[in-house]
């Protein structure tokens, strides 16, 4: 987003010589400065200055990136999909972040994966869009070009497309690393109703500029332990012929991916935590739009948070019947109760899928169990796609087979 940063070591002009230290009274090499940008240089950009040319490769091969194939949801039902049932507690201490992905949802815009994790991952850029990885539960140290983040439970980590990174699961907590990964084929950012024309998050978002957290940096390699001569591998999600149109190459660079000295722009990842986000409440019930965080191209990302609902004195808190006629409504049910979805099996670490063409809305009895509620004690992510998804691997692994018939008996 806008939001202007400067961090580290940069010259006082861009595009002018950026020199190392001089040393023995010589002048110091040059740095090799990088303009990271998107839509060819007519949107947000930032500069970085390597200590090494970004553009070496010593080597390269194939990375198999996992099964990203679909199927269709047909016949059309609503479904439920117990994402805590997909890695066995065993198998968590060998999976990281990146390559453990399960795809659980999917289409030509937005993939929906899922991964529980003890390792720490490889090197990685997404060449194929922005990501937004929700941290449903654990802690982790996120390392990138940019600099670092210490995330936890709750955080957002906007991630732009093609930024070098990795995650390390911190083990000293309780709860392994759980992260919910939102790949765009797009860029992802605040809704534009909530911005300026000049990119300021306005006085009616439900959070501004003061709850973004931006990296700490500078990071080089001997900040992190390394070399900063240390041969390094980088996995790379990028376009291709494979399910989804997207393959995997892994390059070898003959340094480590931690050299950039200093950065300044308005291009780079950064975190937000969802107990930051202020909720929209109303005499009556309010529409899904006031749960909007986030949005890419063809889809947006909403929470729904701990919040007083409708005070309206004939009011009904749980939501009214709605038929999505554009769009796939995916919820992701973090924590609390859930007063819509009571007596359908939904829980923490459940998906309901709610497709275009069916009609949805709170189980039976909830309408009026919910009169007279004052507070939901609730935490979901939910993602709207304005193309229908399908259902990945891991979706269809979990799936409860049960769910479309919550609101009545199915035919004998």
């Amino acid at each position: 987003m806008a939001h202007y940063q400067a961090m580290g070591d940069i010259p006082p002009k861009r595009h002018t010589q950026h020199r190392r230290p001089a040393r023995g009274g010589r002048t110091g090499e040059l740095y090799y400065e990088e303009l990271m940008g998107e839509e060819g240089f007519s949107s947000d950009s930032s500069l970085l200055y390597h200590r090494n040319i970004p553009s070496t490769v010593v080597g390269a091969r194939e990375w198999s990136i996992g099964d990203l194939s679909t199927t269709p949801n047909h016949p059309l039902v609503p479904r439920h999909l117990r994402l805590h049932d997909l890695f066995a507690p065993k198998d968590v201490k060998n999976t990281d972040v990146v390559t453990g992905r399960r795809l659980v949802l999917g289409n030509g815009d937005v993939r929906i994966s899922y991964a529980v994790a003890g390792a720490p991952s490889p090197w990685y850029r997404n060449g194929v869009g922005d990501e937004c990885v929700y941290v449903e539960r654990g802690r982790a140290r996120v390392e990138t070009v940019f600099g670092g983040f210490d995330v936890a439970e709750g955080d957002y980590v906007i991630i732009p497309r093609a930024t070098t990174h990795r995650w390390i699961p911190r083990r000293s907590t309780k709860d392994p690393l759980r992260a919910y990964a939102i790949e765009a084929n797009s860029h992802i950012a605040p809704p534009k109703r909530y911005l300026s024309k000049y990119g300021q998050l306005l006085e009616h978002a439900p959070y501004c500029e003061r709850d973004l957290r931006g990296p700490e940096g500078p990071l080089l390699a001997e900040d992190v332990g390394a070399r900063a001569d240390e041969e390094s591998e980088v996995y790379i999600k990028h376009r291709g012929n494979g399910p989804g149109g997207i393959v995997g190459t892994v390059h070898t660079l003959p340094f480590h991916p931690l050299d950039v000295v200093g950065w300044d722009g308005c291009l780079y990842p950064y975190v937000f935590n969802v107990r930051d986000f202020e909720p929209i409440t109303g005499r009556v019930h309010q529409p899904p739009p006031v749960h909007q965080v986030f949005e890419g191209w063809n889809f947006v990302i909403c929470n729904f948070v701990p919040r007083k609902v409708d005070y309206h004195p004939l009011s009904i808190p749980v939501p009214y019947y709605h038929s999505n006629v554009d769009s796939d409504e995916i919820m992701f049910y973090v924590d609390g109760d859930y007063e819509a979805r009571k007596g359908s099996g939904i829980g923490k670490g459940s998906i309901s899928v709610h497709p275009g063409g069916h009609a949805h809305g709170p189980q039976p009895g909830a309408s009026e169990a919910s009169i007279g509620v004052e507070y939901f004690d609730e935490l979901a992510v939910m993602v709207d796609t304005f193309r229908p998804l399908e259902l990945g691997e891991g979706g269809r692994a979990v799936d409860d087979g049960a769910y479309a018939w919550s609101w009545g008996r199915p035919r004998a």
